[in-house]
Order: structure tokens, then C-alpha cells, then sequence
């Protein structure tokens, strides 16, 4: 092997496994933000897989998608499953899937379910965002982003002039938002940004 071949291959990386085509380009960001946040560049943030929500939570699929994306991957230390939760409450579906992760995967593995939709991470942060991608000047985040039905509605509401387009203005609000206000304001990103910190930390302590 090449210097270059054993370098790629010792380095750690981080799986998602996603829902939707917007999602595989938006995950990364984020998680690559979190570490620039902590000026600490461990894992490589991998491009995430993608399962249909129908498919992952359906028994064996989640399994499947699992053993398929470790496999495609260089050296698994972490796997995230991030989906929105619709009308699912989150506390009854992510202990059901962070069970059926253990199963199969030995990584640190936590589920993230997005309440209602991903984009409440952005309402919960929408100050930051203000004549971003025309959003209004004047916007402001309100109080539960989270209890909001249709949040990417709510978005668009916002935007003064065109619409709300998922596969470009996702990721591209995912690299301008403010985490601190989505931390502060949405629980299911501060579950996210907390539980990358903490296999982080967990992995540079272990060594692995």
C-alpha cells in the first residue's frame, strides 16, 4: 500500500444515513461545522446513505442499510440515523431504532429525528439567516420551531422573493445558520450536536 492509501484508510469516519437527496449533501456540513466549532478534525465526515424513511423504519431495513453503509465505508467509528419525524413521537421511535442499531453495528450509534421536519432547525435559528437566500430582513425565530407543522412552508413564508427549493437551499442554509440558536431553541438538534460531541470525545479518549 501507498503512504496515501494507509493515511485514508487509518482515518475515522462518520456514517449518516439519511431520508432524502437534500439530507446527503446537508448532514456533512453540518457535522464538519461542528468540529471547525471545536477546532478538532478527527472524523471524516463520509457521504451519508440514503434509505427511504418508508424503508428505515420497516423491520430489517434499518439493518440492511446499516451493514451495507459500514461495508461501503472506510473505518466506521460512528453512525448517525437522522430522519424527520413527521407525525412519530420521537421518544417512543428512537429507543426502537437505537435497539435494532446495536444489533448489528459495534460504532456508537445515535438517532436523531428531526421534530416534524428538518427545516425547524432553521426556523429555530432564522434571525441568522435574515437576507440570506432571500429570506426577510425583518425575520424572526420563533418561540417552538419544533411544534410547527410544515416548517418548510413557514420557510418559504419568509423568503422574499422565490420559493423554497429542498436540494439547494437546504445545504446552503445549513452552512449559514447559527447552531447556537438552533441548539438553544430546536431539542432534536441539541441531540445532535451534543451526541457528535460526545462520540467525539469518547473516540480521542478511547483511541480508537
Amino acid at each position: 500500500k501507498s503512504l496515501e492509501t494507509e493515511l485514508i484508510v487509518m482515518k475515522r469516519s462518520v456514517i449518516a444515513i439519511v431520508e432524502g437527496h437534500a439530507e446527503v449533501e446537508t448532514i456533512p456540513i453540518i457535522f464538519r461545522r461542528i468540529q471547525d466549532d471545536l477546532g478538532e478534525y478527527d472524523l471524516e465526515c463520509t457521504r451519508p446513505y440514503r434509505v427511504s424513511r418508508y424503508k428505515i423504519v420497516k423491520e430489517g431495513e434499518l439493518e440492511r442499510a446499516i451493514i451495507q453503509a459500514t461495508r461501503d465505508r472506510l473505518n466506521p467509528s460512528c453512525i448517525f440515523i437522522i430522519l424527520d419525524a413527521d407525525d412519530d413521537d420521537p421518544d417512543v421511535l428512537i429507543p426502537m431504532l437505537e435497539d435494532r442499531c446495536r444489533k448489528v453495528t459495534s460504532p456508537p450509534c445515535s438517532v436523531v429525528l428531526a421534530r416534524r421536519e428538518l427545516e425547524a432547525w432553521f426556523l429555530g435559528a432564522k434571525e441568522s439567516l435574515r437576507g440570506f437566500r432571500g429570506i426577510k430582513t425583518d425575520a424572526t425565530n420563533p418561540a417552538e420551531p419544533e411544534n410547527i407543522r410544515d416548517a418548510k412552508g413557514l420557510l418559504e413564508s419568509n423568503m422574499v422573493i422565490g420559493s423554497y427549493f429542498k436540494s439547494g437551499d437546504q445545504p446552503a442554509f445549513a452552512k449559514q445558520f447559527d447552531m447556537r440558536m438552533a441548539h438553544e431553541r430546536c431539542p432534536s438538534f441539541r441531540k445532535l450536536f451534543d451526541d457528535f460531541i460526545g462520540i467525539l470525545k469518547s473516540i480521542k479518549t478511547s483511541g480508537q
